[in-house]
């Protein structure tokens, strides 16, 4: 039998040395049938799960730590099991006794390396002892130079800064909910702000599926940030709306909560699943389509559209830390397929009608830069301010053409948000 909390420890090794080793993205990771977490209980899983994403979000600081201890590196999973011990005593505020022991018990794990279990029990004990007084100088981990580089260039070293550290302190949980009215009701029932955007935000959020409101389908987890979109279309009650790119498909339930006509389409059959489980528990209606829209077309013009185009997803890196590992910084072939994706539903607007462009992306080249590009090639196409039906927009939210910039540096006293771009774009009508 194992010591308690082990096997969550376990898992958490292994998701490490899939993203680290193996370059997988942690989220493949978390939901493959046979991986790390097949056999774990709730709450191993999300334990295991926070473990793995606060080492990584904390990684290179922790590496630091461990090498003033190392004469040289050790096995991948030997460093693993010690990056793990010096994140739950640097960062969590476990017991070191449980810390030091939980890595060596890591490292036996494995026959091959339990001849490194005394090395292992030496270094993590001296990080009990003399690591918090070297991470209380630390600096938060830094961005790659592919990600870093263009982020200072558009926003500024201080903008760079606030984002790292937003980042190094992670996500809190948001929620949207079906109706704006039972804001301040469920609010007091979960224990959680209300945001001047009208999402709900949880500091210390329990388990998802047990806290009020989830099974009656009152919000769906949704970062603040990532509400916004939808919100730049104003009243979209009567409307017919393409949902472009929808999975995870809270966008999808915020459309059909407004009172719009819905077609949410995504190329994933496996994630449109968890968006019809949604929009069931949510009691919601959209039509939902598994198709690639590089090749599928609606049968007639929509009123509007949203694109949320594939993107470098680094806006997201609060909630998604292993981002920086398991990207190249080759951008190329994304922004090819974004600029083929907006002109092709560009296409399927009636005139007068409005799409929304939005990328979960920092970088102004998959933002701002796309859209200089399209409207050069678009006559007929007109970008309108974002606060135009949002008329308390913080201007420091609006980019240099009129778009929604938003930051993880924005609200940092209220726990940050994810970075995205959007912007509306109107089709004129030619003939008149």
């Amino acid at each position: 039998m194992s010591a308690p909390g082990m096997p969550a420890r376990s898992a958490a090794a292994q998701l490490l040395h899939g993203v680290l080793h193996d370059g997988i993205m942690i989220s493949e990771l978390i939901e493959a049938k046979d991986g790390p977490l097949k056999d774990l209980p709730p709450s191993a899983r999300a334990r295991a799960q926070s473990l793995a994403l606060s080492t990584l979000r904390n990684l290179a600081p922790l590496d630091i730590v461990l090498d003033q201890f190392l004469n040289k590196s050790p096995p991948i999973k030997v460093r693993n099991a010690l990056r793990l011990s010096a994140n739950e005593m640097l960062v969590d505020g476990v017991a070191p006794h449980a810390a030091v022991d939980a890595a060596v018990r890591l490292v036996r794990e494995s026959r091959k390396l339990q001849h490194l279990s005394g090395l292992t029990n030496a270094v993590a004990r001296r990080v009990a002892e003399h690591g918090p007084e070297i991470w209380a100088d630390m600096d938060p981990q830094e961005l790659p130079a592919w990600m870093g580089k263009p982020i200072e260039r558009a926003y500024g070293e201080e903008a760079l800064q606030g984002i790292e550290a937003a980042h190094a302190k992670g996500a809190p949980l948001d929620l949207t909910l079906r109706k704006p009215a039972d804001a301040e009701k469920l609010a007091k029932e979960l224990d959680a702000e209300i945001l001047p955007t009208g999402s709900l935000r949880l500091q210390k959020p329990g388990q998802v599926s047990t806290m009020a409101g989830y099974d009656d389908g009152l919000w769906w987890v949704q970062d603040a940030a990532a509400a916004m979109p939808v919100q730049l279309l104003g009243n979209v009650k009567g409307k017919r709306v393409l949902d472009l790119c929808a999975a995870p498909g809270g966008k999808t339930m915020q459309l059909a909560a407004g009172g719009a006509e819905v077609i949410a389409v995504d190329i994933s059959k496996d994630r449109l699943v968890r968006v019809a489980e949604n929009l069931k528990r949510t009691k919601l209606t959209a039509k939902v389509i598994a198709s690639d829209i590089v090749r599928w077309a609606p049968d007639k013009p929509v009123d509007m559209i949203l694109l949320d185009a594939p993107c470098s997803a680094t806006g997201t890196i609060r909630r998604h830390p292993d981002l920086p590992f398991g990207k190249s910084g080759d951008l190329k072939p994304i922004l090819r397929l974004q600029q083929k994706l907006l002109s092709r539903a560009f296409e399927w607007l009636k005139p007068g009608g409005q799409i929304v462009y939005c990328t979960c992306s920092l970088l102004p080249s998959e933002g701002e830069e796309q859209i200089t590009k399209f409207l050069q090639n678009h006559d007929n196409a007109k970008q309108l301010p974002a606060n135009t039906n949002l008329p308390d927009l913080p201007e420091e939210w609006m980019s240099s053409d009129g778009g929604l910039r938003l930051r993880p540096d924005f609200w940092a006293e209220r726990g940050g948000m994810d970075g995205f771009y959007a912007t509306i774009i109107e089709k004129a009508d030619l003939t008149e």
